[in-house]
């Protein structure tokens, strides 16, 4: 639902008859509402459960899809189109956090301890599951601009067979008994928690070198097919890094789930991995300069995001562990409440920051599908150097370097996990010594 348009960011467009401005708004809504709403979403699921944040996400989505659906229908004015589709694409905005703050709540619910980094990143990798999946489709389906509303149908009908699924299948937010020791603790209410962790140094610097990894992996798979196509590169080859950013992450991000989990090296699988997304994002600055490469462009997007989709369940898992006992929603999801705040700064500074294509370029065809029956002022294609350089990689520069150099954290609730475990066998110990005591003690009759 999120990166539907900048998957074919030209023929939207064309569509619509709308500015770049006004289709980059349809995917910066998911970070405007994702900030306001992240502090709603975390307090409904520490406080009323998991059950409500994902039914009311669920509904929220697919109401959403429908009115971006009815937005190409002939019976809605061509001038009220783009209202509509807003409307639709905020509802879908407002469903977000309350489904993707949800992962750690779940996997601190309901796996135990051996099990919980690899549960978080099953729930997590979702997301980028689902963006993989319109990065492949939506370019195969729109050829012309007239395809808009074919692709549209097919995004949202997943939201659709969700919401039901959901609404008839979600039973209960906790399982009938704690699967590890934390789970059946109480944790802080929401606004004790809040003012515990603005006091935790380590939570504090991991929130905000999380925020802009997660910010720059928004910026670039928002804005991939409007970097690309200048260079003459294909809205299908587009799709296609974008969706290589995420079948990577998604296979990085089970091995590093099934290594933290039996060696609980959080700490150091989070550094090297920001370390070389950081490196494979300079990479691809460069060569997405270049024509004709590629391989090259492909390969860099590809590791980008396959590092950098890693750090997103080990820092959920992380942000927990530093903040115990403030609810797992509230450290984790405020986490990305950072990612989508920076993520609107940057998208906005890197749309300042284009530049018109320059001279020797223009006698180069474009990979931009720009339509027969509409000007060329509806789309310009831009050159991104210059957004790349100053805030790319700038940003994730200085994001790894703080976090290599200022992280130390310690992993409060494994350490009260393995105090309560001490605590238990000793009072298993002690009823085991008193058993034989007291039958000796019975006289029989």
């Amino acid at each position: 639902m999120w990166i539907t348009f900048a998957a074919a960011a030209d023929t939207t467009i064309a569509f619509y008859r709308i500015s770049s401005l006004q289709l980059n708004m349809l995917s910066m809504t998911f970070m405007f509402a994702t900030v306001p709403l992240g502090f709603v979403a975390t307090w409904v699921l520490d406080t009323l459960g998991l059950k409500t944040s994902l039914l009311i996400s669920a509904w929220l989505n697919g109401l959403g899809g429908l009115l971006r659906n009815i937005s190409t229908l002939d019976i809605i004015p061509h001038d009220h189109a783009y209202t509509v589709l807003l409307i639709g694409q905020i509802l879908a905005a407002c469903a977000q956090s309350f489904v993707m703050f949800a992962p750690t709540k779940l996997a601190a619910l309901w796996f135990p301890e051996n099990r919980r980094a690899t549960a978080n990143m099953i729930g997590s990798m979702m997301n980028p599951l689902g963006n993989m999946v319109a990065f492949i489709i939506v370019p195969l389906i729109v050829e012309e601009v007239d395809d808009i509303p074919l692709a549209l149908w097919v995004v949202s009908a997943p939201a659709f067979l969700v919401t039901l699924v959901t609404t008839f299948g979600v039973r209960r937010s906790r399982p009938p008994s704690p699967p590890s020791p934390s789970a059946g603790e109480v944790t802080q209410p929401f606004f004790t928690g809040l003012t515990t962790i603005i006091r935790n140094k380590d939570y504090i610097i991991l929130n905000l070198a999380f925020g802009a990894g997660l910010a720059l992996f928004t910026s670039l798979a928002s804005f991939m097919e409007q970097i690309l196509c200048p260079r003459g590169y294909s809205d299908d080859f587009a799709g296609i890094c974008g969706a290589l950013m995420i079948v990577l992450g998604m296979i990085l991000s089970g091995i590093a789930g099934v290594y933290v989990d039996k060696t609980k090296h959080f700490d150091e699988v989070l550094k090297i991995s920001l370390a070389l997304a950081v490196l494979s994002g300079i990479a691809f600055t460069q060569v997405s300069r270049l024509r004709d490469q590629h391989a090259l462009v492909a390969i860099t997007t590809a590791l980008f995001g396959g590092f950098g989709l890693t750090i997103y369940p080990i820092t959920m898992e992380l942000a927990v562990e530093v903040t115990y006992p403030v609810a797992e929603a509230t450290s984790s999801g405020l986490c990305v409440v950072s990612g989508q705040a920076q993520g609107i700064a940057y998208m906005f500074l890197m749309q300042y920051l284009t530049k018109p294509l320059p001279y020797e370029e223009l006698q180069y065809e474009t990979g931009c599908h720009i339509p027969d029956n509409t000007t060329t002022s509806i789309f310009q294609p831009q050159d991104w150097t210059d957004s790349n350089l100053y805030v790319f990689n700038i940003v994730s520069t200085l994001a790894v370097v703080c976090l290599v150099l200022l992280f130390n954290p310690t992993y409060k609730r494994l350490e009260a996990e393995k105090k309560i475990s001490e605590v238990a066998g000793k009072n298993m110990e002690i009823k085991l010594q008193v058993i034989p005591t007291v039958s000796a003690a019975v006289t029989p009759l």
